[in-house]
């Protein structure tokens, strides 16, 4: 862990940047995804994962001493952890969930049309893609080449969270504080995306039935997830030293969240607060788990 002192000021700055500039894009990003096209509505909540980088460098932190060195040859093992392990824990998280709910799982393809509509299904069975192949396709990509692709677009958030705030909120809460807070306001930066289009458990992850309690059970639930995914990445940055590898493990979680879904049944209801995805509470159990045993585990740094 490299040695930081907590700025006040700059935390205060950092914050209001980071979230009033994001809060806005998201509340544009809504309109868009509702009103105009749901495409482009996506592009700019992907563009928004750079608002936390930018807020780095408008509270006058910058980039420096962030881990911009990739260290690969003496990182290897974090790298694949940082690289595989999303997707495993995610399959597992997602088999817990159709445990208890057998009669969810579904390969006819129903989250697909409910997205982009029945004539992609159509299009994939003319080209002779049936749908457990396309599956089959999207898990292998998930594990091959969108960790590396989605790598880019995570960097912007892991500079402004495990670069510059984490490090930040460690000093001046400890190690364990500083991981569960740093997580509840990672979860709270994208709280206007659960309430305004149902991002993660409504109709954003195709679940248009809802959720009991919408939006506030969505919001709270996403600190959980927030704050166990958040130890995990900045396990993985102090101890790799360098800022490529969180980025790479959030890259691998984007790349293999929507996995189980295309499994799922769609408009599950309250079902979705729960799994398939990893942002539910029994599927996202495996990454909760580590992220745990890594909280019991966990020094705190001599100050």
């Amino acid at each position: 862990m490299r040695d930081v002192q907590y700025d006040r000021a700059q935390v205060i700055r950092y914050l209001a940047w980071t979230f009033g500039l994001a809060y806005a894009v998201q509340i544009g990003a809504a309109y868009i995804y509702n009103n105009v096209d749901r495409t482009a509505g996506q592009l700019v909540i992907a563009a928004m994962m750079f608002v936390p980088a930018l807020g780095v460098l408008l509270c006058g932190a910058g980039f420096k001493d962030m881990g911009w060195k990739p260290y690969i040859r003496r990182n290897g093992k974090s790298v694949l952890i940082a690289w595989l392990s999303p997707l495993v824990l995610t399959c597992l998280g997602a088999c817990l969930y159709f445990l208890v709910f057998p009669g969810h799982f579904d390969l006819e393809g129903g989250y697909i049309a409910a997205g982009v509509g029945t004539e992609a299904l159509r299009q994939l069975e003319a080209q002779g893609i049936s749908y457990p192949v396309y599956v089959m396709i999207t898990a292998v990509s998930s594990v091959t080449y969108a960790p590396l692709i989605n790598t880019f677009t995570a960097l912007g958030e892991e500079i402004g969270w495990r670069g510059f705030l984490y490090p930040q909120l460690k000093a001046r809460f400890g190690l364990r504080k500083g991981w569960l807070l740093g997580g509840a306001i990672w979860g709270a930066w994208h709280w206007p995306l659960i309430w305004l289009i149902g991002y993660e458990y409504g109709a954003a992850a195709g679940n248009s039935a809802g959720y009991a309690l919408f939006p506030l059970s969505g919001m709270l639930l996403f600190l959980v997830i927030t704050a166990g995914w958040g130890i995990l990445h900045d396990w993985l940055y102090e101890k790799t030293g360098t800022i490529w590898v969180p980025a790479l493990f959030h890259g691998a979680i984007n790349a293999a969240a929507a996995l189980p879904l295309s499994v799922c049944l769609t408009d599950t209801g309250s079902a979705r607060l729960v799994g398939p995805a990893p942002m539910g509470i029994l599927a996202g159990l495996p990454f909760l788990a580590a992220a745990a045993v890594l909280l019991c585990r966990a020094q705190e740094h001599p100050s």
